[in-house]
């Protein structure tokens, strides 16, 4: 079953990572979801497929009150993103659901009215959790065409949806990045086929160098923190993307 792992804490400002299920059947692709807490609100990060819903629901309410999810954050429109919106919506049906403008006409597929989402510009938007400002941050072509990451300045965390996800092999598939050099090994196919634009990389890797990250959160793999989030974007910067592993 997954796990739900305080991974900040400051009074009642929190953050939790709900971590890679290793019972979870073969044919899926294992994800991460995060739970930002503030005061009496909570937000979820990519609440996940729908075949994993019992987990994540389940691990959230290990440590968290579920009646106090205001909101879901989606960073892309892909089913192992946000296809699990209609439970959510049904567990909770006055849910907002921020992401893209581009993906607003798209993830109504998976559920909810015109009511439920909140479309993000280009150019990103703020959003207040009780009283906390959280940013998006444009990640667009970083894979999808429209995708954003969530940036909690009060944190430092930076939740970057598929940038720095790594495709984790039984017991490699710890919390934090521990080996740098033996973990990004396990990103670097992945980050070729499936990130597409030069042009979109080096302008992530301007804007999020220049803002205090502590750690970097993918919804795939494992958490960079500490030097090994500037690591990172170093590395990401410098990868030929866009092709296929020979």
């Amino acid at each position: 079953m997954k796990q739900l792992r305080c991974i900040y804490e400051e009074g009642a400002h929190r953050w939790y990572a709900i971590v890679r299920d290793p019972a979870r059947p073969e044919h899926l692709i294992d994800t991460n979801e995060y739970v930002v807490a503030h005061g009496n609100e909570l937000m979820l990060c990519d609440p996940g497929g729908i075949e994993i819903f019992p987990a994540v629901f389940s691990a959230l309410s290990t440590a968290c009150d579920p009646s106090q999810l205001r909101a879901i954050f989606a960073s892309h429109q892909d089913p192992d993103i946000i296809s699990s919106l209609a439970l959510w919506l049904e567990f909770n049906p006055s849910l907002h659901c921020y992401t893209s403008w581009l993906w607003s006409s798209f993830l109504p597929h998976f559920g909810g009215t015109a009511a439920t989402f909140v479309s993000i510009p280009d150019e990103g938007l703020t959003i207040e959790l009780d009283g906390l400002e959280l940013v998006a941050i444009p990640a667009h072509y970083l894979h999808a065409s429209g995708c954003f990451h969530l940036y909690d300045a009060r944190a430092r965390i930076l939740f970057s949806g598929d940038v720095g996800a790594a495709l984790l092999p039984p017991g490699a598939d710890t919390l934090f990045v521990e080996d740098f050099e033996s973990h990004i090994r396990f990103a670097e196919n992945f980050h070729r086929r499936w990130m597409g634009s030069e042009r979109a990389k080096q302008q992530w890797c301007d804007r999020v160098s220049a803002m205090e990250i502590d750690m970097l959160c993918p919804q795939h793999g494992a958490i960079y923190r500490g030097e090994d989030v500037a690591r990172f974007i170093d590395w990401f910067r410098r990868l030929e993307i866009g092709c296929a592993q020979n």
